[in-house]
């Protein structure tokens, strides 16, 4: 193939491929927990775009592909809100989503309010949390959410100048 992947910052033009790509990569998810009404295979295009516009978003494209994204925000506290980091299931287990993580916490850490960084993944997601805990996070809380779903919340602290090379 040849072709590198390229991470970028995500425009309104991308979310119909983010969207899709999310409801490709949320399917696991659902079937490990046994609900396939979880909030990403529902989220409209109108609220992802919304979502977008809102905070940050990056896509990690192969060619022109969008093959993984992640988003969040910062909130009033200096906490940035890292959510729904994907990555298209054949590119999986090469490293694209910690890229990725490490892509946004660097955009978030260019913003002076930025104290924090929280992430929150489902109790039986051992791969993500096995990435989260390789990156430095750590659990805060947990929260039941379903007879068969307990989010974990993860958080580490924002390093000043951890990202100066990089952002």
């Amino acid at each position: 193939m040849g072709m590198s992947v390229t991470i970028s910052a995500a425009g309104e033009h991308d979310a119909e491929h983010i969207l899709k790509l999310q409801y490709l990569c949320y399917q696991t998810e659902a079937e490990l927990y046994g609900d396939y009404g979880i909030e990403p295979l529902t989220q409209t295009l109108a609220d992802l775009r919304d979502e977008i516009s809102q905070g940050h978003a990056l896509v990690a494209r192969l060619g022109d592909e969008v093959v993984a994204s992640v988003r969040g925000r910062v909130d009033e506290s200096g906490t940035a809100r890292i959510a729904k980091l994907i990555v298209h299931p054949r590119m999986q287990r090469h490293g694209l989503g910690g890229r990725l993580l490490d892509a946004i916490e660097a955009r978030f850490a260019s913003d002076p309010d930025t104290k924090r960084f929280q992430l929150f993944t489902g109790h039986r997601s051992e791969n993500n949390l096995h990435l989260y805990r390789s990156r430095g996070y750590v659990p805060v809380s947990t929260e039941q959410v379903g007879p068969r779903l307990t989010l974990v919340t993860l958080e580490k602290e924002q390093t000043p100048g951890a990202y100066a090379a990089s952002a």
